[in-house]
């Protein structure tokens, strides 16, 4: 069992106290000064900072709520290139998407930039992940309006996405996307590196695509990576692909 607390940033004022221990509370673990965080034994510790942005430290890196590569994918698609979740999308713009392995979020973003009558759903296995984003959709303010308002079309729930899919009624969702942990993960990414001490490791099954399928009106996108196995083992009816990128989408029709 891994041990952390909350604290906030030196010299808080009473908000920040505030919602750290609000935030203690909800994770059932302690509440720690600032300066007496170091005489505790710690794998790591929640900061709420001066502007109420909540970051996780541990020895090495920091975890916090940002748009990541969004923000260059959304540049790219406005130069004319070609973002492959977004074609196998395919929105109209109203579709209300099921986003099953939501992490920092940077996918959900973008598709909810193209979803302005629409919204994304998240589900997020990891309490940790879970909770930085959460505060992070909550607090962030970005000086691109597009991402400002993507956000406020997001909803993020905690839970095991392999039970929570078995509960949904047929058809509660246009869209279900699942974008599991990848089997040979790209070290080199430095967005993803924070996450990994945290992230949930489940892999996608047929059981799973069955039922991902039950709840979507339309489609389900699975994304992986060359090399992976997931779409030897589960067969889609579409993949799509850049020429020289190492990340797959595949896209299965309702039928």
């Amino acid at each position: 069992m891994k041990k952390f607390a909350v604290t906030t940033s030196y010299k808080p004022n009473q908000q920040q106290i505030t919602l750290a221990k609000k935030i203690a509370n909800e994770l059932s673990c302690d509440y720690i000064p600032r300066k007496k965080i170091k005489d505790f034994n710690l794998d790591f510790f929640y900061v709420v900072e001066k502007d109420e942005r909540l970051v996780i430290r541990k020895k090495g890196f920091e975890l916090f709520f940002h748009p990541s590569i969004a923000k260059v994918r959304f540049l790219n698609i406005k130069k004319g290139l070609k973002d492959y979740l977004i074609e196998s999308l395919n929105p109209s713009g109203n579709e209300i998407v099921l986003d099953l392995t939501f992490g920092l979020g940077s996918e959900a973003i973008l598709m909810a930039n193209f979803l302005p009558d629409g919204k994304v759903i998240g589900i997020e296995g990891s309490i940790h992940i879970y909770t930085i984003v959460k505060y992070g959709l909550k607090n962030y303010k970005d000086s691109s309006n597009w991402i400002n308002n993507a956000l406020k079309r997001i909803e993020l729930y905690h839970g095991n996405f392999k039970e929570m899919i078995k509960n949904y009624p047929e058809n509660s969702f246009d869209v279900v996307y699942c974008d599991p942990m990848f089997e040979n993960p790209v070290f080199e990414s430095s967005a993803m590196n924070p996450l990994r001490g945290f992230a949930l490791y489940d892999s996608v099954n047929e059981s799973d695509v069955e039922n991902m399928l039950r709840i979507a009106r339309k489609k389900v996108i699975l994304k992986s990576r060359v090399g992976d196995s997931m779409f030897d083992k589960i067969k889609v009816d579409k993949i799509l692909k850049g020429k020289n990128s190492v990340i797959i989408y595949g896209v299965i029709y309702k039928n």
